[in-house]
Order: C-alpha cells, then sequence, then structure tokens
C-alpha cells in the first residue's frame, strides 16, 4: 500500500506491504544478534568476512538457470549475471553493497538474477577492491574502469541502468558524478537501495533511528569509515556524494526503510537532486531493514522489484516486461 504523508515532498511516499510480520520479527532478532551486536567500532574485519561468507553460502538459495561469467574490465573484476530472458544490449550495472569491506556473492547474485529476469536484461556486477586493503578512491576507480569497458563493448550508454545498494549506492552516485564531469554518455536511468552517501554522518536518522536500525550503530558507523577513507576526504564529492551538484544527472530511484539509519542520506539526496531540477522518486518503506530486497524472507523484495520494473519502464526506451508479481 502507497501512503502520501503530508511531512514529504511530493516526490516521496511511505510504502506499508502486507508481509508477514513473524518472518518480519524473526529477521530483525537474527540480524540484531549475527550484525548489530558483532559489526561493533573495533571489530575485526577478517573475522567478521569468514562468519558473512559462511551466512551466506548456508542462506541463499540461487536460481538454477543463473549464469555468471567472470570479466576483467581494464584491470578491474566484475561478473556478467544471465539468465534466459536476458537481452545482451540491456545491462543493469550493478554496485553491491558490503560497507566498502564485505561482499556476499550469493545474495547479491540471487538478487540481481531477479532484477534481470524481470528486465529481460543482463547484468554486469563490479567486483570492485574492498578496504581495508584498498582505501578510498580504488573501489570508485574500479567501478570507473568497469563502466569504460562496457561503453568500449559497444553498449550505448541509454541502454543502461545504474544501480546499487549501501555502500554501493554511494558508489553509483559517485560514478554518476564522475561520468557527468568527464563529459560521458548518462545512463538512462539510476536506483539507489539505502545509499550511504555522507561520510560526516550528518544525517538526523543517524541518531534518531539508531535503537530501531536492527543492523548499525553509530559506533559502527564511525568505525567503518576509518576503514575506508582519511578524515582530510570526508566532504570529497567522490566520497560523500551529497555534496556534489545533482545537475544533468539522469532520474534517480531511491528505496529506503523508514526505520534505518541510513534512511535521510536518501532523502537528503533526493531533495538536492530535486532542487537541481532532477526527476527523483523516494520510497520509503515501512518496518523492513536495511536493503530489505535482498532478504529472501520476505516478500517485500518481490513488491520493491515491481516498484523499480514501473520506473525503469518509465524513464528507459526499454519495451515494458510483462508482470511477474501480483
Amino acid at each position: 500500500m502507497i501512503t502520501p504523508s503530508d511531512t514529504l515532498p511530493a516526490y516521496a511516499r511511505i510504502i506499508r506491504h502486507s508481509g508477514s510480520w513473524l518472518r518480519l520479527w524473526w529477521l530483525d532478532k537474527f540480524l540484531r544478534m549475527t550484525i548489530k551486536r558483532k559489526f561493533r567500532y573495533d571489530a575485526d574485519i577478517p573475522f567478521l568476512r569468514c562468519k558473512q561468507a559462511a551466512l551466506d553460502l548456508k542462506v541463499t538459495r540461487i536460481d538454477p538457470q543463473m549464469r555468471v561469467q567472470a570479466i576483467d574490465c581494464n584491470g578491474a573484476s566484475a561478473e556478467w549475471i544471465m539468465l534466459p530472458e536476458s537481452r545482451a544490449e540491456k545491462v543493469i550495472f550493478y554496485i553491491h553493497g558490503g560497507a566498502w569491506m564485505f561482499k556476499f556473492p550469493r545474495l547479491h547474485h540471487a538478487m540481481v538474477a531477479n532484477w534481470s529476469r524481470r528486465l529481460q536484461a543482463r547484468a554486469l556486477m563490479v567486483d570492485y577492491r574492498l578496504a581495508p586493503e584498498h582505501r578510498f578512491p580504488a573501489g570508485l576507480d574500479d567501478v570507473w574502469s568497469s563502466w569504460q569497458w562496457l561503453l568500449a563493448q559497444g553498449i550505448s550508454a541509454q541502454d543502461v541502468i545504474v544501480a546499487g545498494d549501501s555502500a554501493g549506492g554511494n558508489l553509483a552516485l559517485a560514478l554518476l558524478h564522475r561520468i557527468k564531469a568527464t563529459g560521458g554518455a548518462i545512463p538512462a536511468c539510476a536506483v539507489m537501495l539505502s545509499p550511504f552517501v555522507d561520510f560526516t554522518l550528518s544525517s538526523p536518522s543517524m541518531v534518531t533511528n539508531e535503537k530501531r536500525d536492527p543492523m548499525f550503530s553509530v559506533a559502527a558507523m564511525v568505525g567503518l569509515r576509518r576503514h575506508y577513507l582519511a578524515p582530510e576526504n570526508m566532504l570529497a564529492t567522490d566520497a560523500s556524494p551529497l555534496f556534489a551538484d545533482f545537475s544533468g544527472l539522469p532520474p534517480l530511484f531511491f528505496q529506503t526503510s523508514e526505520s534505518e539509519m541510513l534512511r535521510d542520506d536518501s532523502l537528503r539526496t533526493a531533495a538536492a537532486v530535486h532542487a537541481a531540477g532532477v526527476a527523483v522518486e523516494v520510497e520509503l518503506w515501512d518496518k523492513v531493514p536495511h536493503v530489505f530486497q535482498a532478504f529472501q524472507e520476505l516478500t517485500h523484495g518481490a513488491a520493491a522489484l515491481e516498484h523499480i520494473v514501473d520506473f525503469v519502464g518509465r524513464h528507459t526506451t526499454w519495451s515494458a516486461p510483462a508482470s511477474g508479481a501480483g
């Protein structure tokens, strides 16, 4: 159910989905135990990587029809994700999240495979270098190299949508700003799932939603940023794209949780996008965790994907695929 709010701008709306409250309750407790409790300021990153890799392998189901092909993109690693329905000329350029330090191959493969099936496109997922071994701007440089490689294959930018979640949403926005700054061809549109856009941690929801968020804390946010970049880089637009000029960017679509710490990162960015005269939409999903679209236990992800498909259909020349979810 889509609910307008008098306190939100016209381009933003609250989404209340009638999914299983029991699954949401269970997932909230599970995330608090497995992520929030362990992701602290002084977290042991190699230890967390091992734990999360095991969890990714254990809980994620993979579409048996999905094909994954590793690609070298001008020295940067990436993967093609393809389904039988995928059209070679239509591309989802996807940048995974994981706090710039982690990756969840099965979780992101499964989610992006669903996108590829519904949009009848193939996806290029960038396997960028991770912090703390490779600090800012190494990850963004890999994303940039992969973007240049993709266009060199003869793919038109208007046949590409850029997308990313969390840290990947940050890199997606930074990529768009870099494309504009270099005078490159702009992609058709972009989709961001709960992007982290401000390393100064200035969004009010960082404080007001800390207890409601089942995954993160202020201490964890402060801890993660010291692994990624130096304090003098926190205001750089390549790191904190919120502070860049959004004029000339393609239409942008944000989905975030109403109760997560990063909620206002999406709202503040959307306000800047709107002020720059760029088409923007924001969905605030009620009572769900950060990047809820990736959790297979919830029906919310399939519903959210239909909204993404609708947005892409309205802002590209791609033919509209048949509906896959009621």
